[in-house]
């Protein structure tokens, strides 16, 4: 993207957005890339980049892990690998395999569902692969301390155990020379040390005479003298000859390796660029967790379309000192492409004009941006701006000379991809002069199809957004009662600078308001006050919107509760029925089964009686219930004569009643809450409660 000027990052504060994302990078490369972040004007690029960040951070909030943990800066280590003749040393190497290492972790974290998942973050090593024998090649010369191991080669390994038989008899000869000078009293307090790399015993400075071998130095002060005994200078001078050995040995063999790892040089600077890409990838998940940032929709199409948006580093600033930050809302697009922002000062236009444009170049950058996720932006191939005093010294400009050579840039280069943003516009010069070109300059802005926001306080300017296409009147919020700016951009009108009633508030003598009032043109005096009235006529009517919405909610939540009570009373109801019908259902049950019995019974009497007629009658009543209170009645009235109810505990071998067909029976077992009675010649099963102990009347036992 083209940037006019060139410090227009500065003036949107874009450079403090590259710092902080510098502060979260472990890498070089990803320092790198961030201090030199680039603005892409590819749909391709930036979706891929806004995709990455997106996918790690949704790795970060789900705490699932990602290989690539470890800081690795190998830029010298790898450019000394891609130069022939060059040997990396034992720690070099061993940097070198972490970065093989990690590598192979991340291929293999890339499993095919997560290939799919996370699509963007694959991408990253879709044109490379994973080397093994890299790894393979480094550990059969390096150990995991990084130490070249013993077999490493077949010299190395007989040099090592010659050094450790001369060493061990070094030590032991030491032991026995150390001993016998002690005894005599020669030793200092440290009894021996290693000078120059050779093993000596430190002796008192009188005594260094005394003791015969080669003197190697004295201490600093003078009382000590280290003194190499006769007696193991040929050993010493072996194990010196031995490790001179070794280091040459080691030497060849990492020159060997470095040879021949040469030939993945470039594959290894590819993956040190993947872990450093990832790492910038984590560094940006990283700001957009701080600053509550969300993956919004690209169009290729120039346009903006801003929902719930707040200032990134207004929002991270507010987040420390717990304020909350206000949120605009705004769209930019052929219909409306020119927001002509008016309204007092210090009320938030300017802010609300570097949100617009800094969310714009960070989204543009492959930053996730603190708006709602159903935000849209466009791609715009120039951004221009003009904010603040501009007035040249060195080129012997005025503030309005400077705004006039930046306008008439806008104006000879500005297209249907331009981006612009203008504070002030017309200022610095006579308002009524000044107003009219600023009407011109816009008019020729709209006609090249640019979309920007410009701030003002020109009333021609706010007349002239009401009635050009394509332009639109928007205002900051004002509290005229507490004189506060509310921070609220209202879209669709134009705002009062509030200039009167700010002076009124403050206290100011009536007499130079009066005098002020007189000195301005009547029109323009009731055009202000009539924009003033409008505003907080707006204001209260939003007041009155949001208190009508608020009972709008309690009311739906009242009538939620109310078909969730009425909801559970028809339930209650449906199951009060259901248990109805399964009571009536028992008593059909019931009825059947007594009339099963009484049938059974009728049949027993037909075969033994020899008065068919009188069973036929007794079919008859039972069957088509002819006069059956009648009949019950005179059963009841005949079982009344023949026994009586004595009530009480009922056991085994007593003579019970039914209640329901008063007809008696005697209880032959007893199972819990039923007994097994035996009317006649057929037991049955009767409930204990629907039973009475009776017994015979004495004139009927007799």
């Amino acid at each position: 993207m083209r940037l006019f000027p060139e410090s227009a990052h500065i003036q949107l504060e874009f450079n403090k957005v590259r710092d902080l994302l510098a502060h979260y990078c472990q890498t070089d490369h990803a320092r790198t890339r961030a201090q030199q972040l680039r603005i892409h004007t590819k749909k391709e690029m930036i979706e891929r980049e806004l995709r990455q960040s997106h996918e790690y951070r949704q790795l970060i909030a789900n705490s699932i892990y990602f290989p690539n943990d470890q800081v690795l800066n190998l830029a010298k280590e790898l450019k000394l690998l891609s130069i022939p003749g060059a040997v990396l040393t034992a720690d070099q190497l061993t940097g070198i395999r972490k970065l093989a290492e990690n590598t192979g972790k991340i291929f293999r974290w890339f499993d095919n569902e997560r290939r799919v998942a996370y699509e963007g973050l694959a991408a990253v090593i879709a044109e490379t692969w994973f080397e093994k024998g890299i790894g393979e090649m480094i550990d059969e010369v390096l150990d995991e301390y990084g130490q070249v191991k013993d077999n490493a080669s077949e010299e190395l390994k007989e040099i090592r155990m010659g050094l450790f038989r001369k060493r061990n008899e070094l030590r032991k000869m030491f032991e026995k020379i150390v001993a016998r000078l002690n005894k005599l009293g020669y030793l200092a307090e440290i009894e021996e040390s290693f000078m120059s790399g050779r093993r000596v015993v430190a002796v008192y400075a009188e005594q260094k005479r005394t003791v015969k071998g080669i003197l190697h130095g004295e201490s600093d002060s003078r009382k000590t003298a280290f003194v190499e005994p006769e007696e193991t200078i040929e050993l010493n001078n072996q194990v010196h000859e031995l490790e001179n050995d070794e280091r040459k040995e080691v030497y060849r063999i990492l020159r060997e390796l470095t040879a021949r790892l040469s030939a993945f040089a470039p594959l290894l600077t590819t993956y040190h660029r993947v872990l450093g890409d990832y790492d910038f990838i984590r560094a940006k998940a990283k700001l957009a967790g701080d600053m509550k940032g969300e993956y919004p929709l690209v169009s290729d199409k120039a346009g903006v379309h801003l929902v719930e948006a707040c200032h990134p580093l207004l929002y991270l600033y507010n987040q420390r000192l717990n304020k909350p930050t206000i949120p605009v809302s705004i769209t930019l697009e052929e219909s409306s492409r020119i927001l002509v922002i008016s309204g007092p000062n210090a009320g938030g236009k300017t802010v609300t004009m570097k949100t617009i444009g800094l969310l714009q170049l960070m989204v543009q950058s492959g930053l996730l941006v603190p708006v709602h996720p159903s935000s849209r932006f466009g791609i715009f191939r120039q951004l221009m701006i003009h904010i603040g005093d501009t007035q040249s010294i060195e080129f012997e400009l005025s503030t309005y000379s400077s705004h006039l050579l930046h306008m008439k840039y806008f104006i000879e280069q500005a297209n249907g991809r331009t981006l612009f943003f203008i504070d002030e516009l017309g200022s610095g010069s006579d308002p009524n002069l000044g107003g009219a070109f600023a009407e011109v300059i816009l008019q020729e802005l709209v006609r090249k199809h640019a979309i920007g926001v410009v701030t003002t306080h020109y009333l021609n300017l706010k007349v002239m957004a009401g009635k050009t296409a394509g332009v639109i009147n928007g205002a900051m919020a004002f509290d005229e009662k507490n004189l506060q700016p509310l921070y609220k951009l209202v879209v669709g009108k134009p705002g009062s600078s509030y200039t009167f009633s700010i002076a009124e508030r403050i206290g100011m003598d009536k007499r130079l308001i009066s005098r002020a009032r007189e000195l301005v043109d009547e029109d323009q005096y009731r055009l202000d006050k009539l924009l003033n009235r409008t505003e907080q006529d707006l204001q209260s009517l939003q007041k009155k919107e949001k208190q009508l919405n608020l009972a709008l909610k309690e009311n739906e939540r009242i009538k939620k509760e109310m078909q969730d009570i009425m909801e559970r009373e028809k339930h209650r109801q449906q199951v009060e029925l259901i248990k109805e019908q399964n009571r009536v259902s028992e008593q059909k049950i019931a009825y059947l089964r007594d009339m099963e019995r009484k049938l059974k019974q009728v049949l027993i009497e037909w075969r033994r009686e020899e008065n068919k007629q009188k069973v036929v009658k007794q079919m008859e009543a039972l069957l088509f219930k002819k006069d059956e209170k009648k009949v019950a009645g005179k059963m009841q009235k005949k079982l009344d004569e023949k026994f009586s109810e004595v009530g009480g505990e009922i056991k085994v071998g007593d003579k019970v009643k039914m209640k329901r067909n008063h007809q008696v029976g005697v209880v032959m077992e007893l199972r819990g809450k039923r007994a097994v009675v035996k009317i006649g010649q057929l037991p049955m099963q009767v409930e204990i409660s629907g039973l009475v102990v009776v017994k015979e009347k004495a004139g009927e036992q007799k």
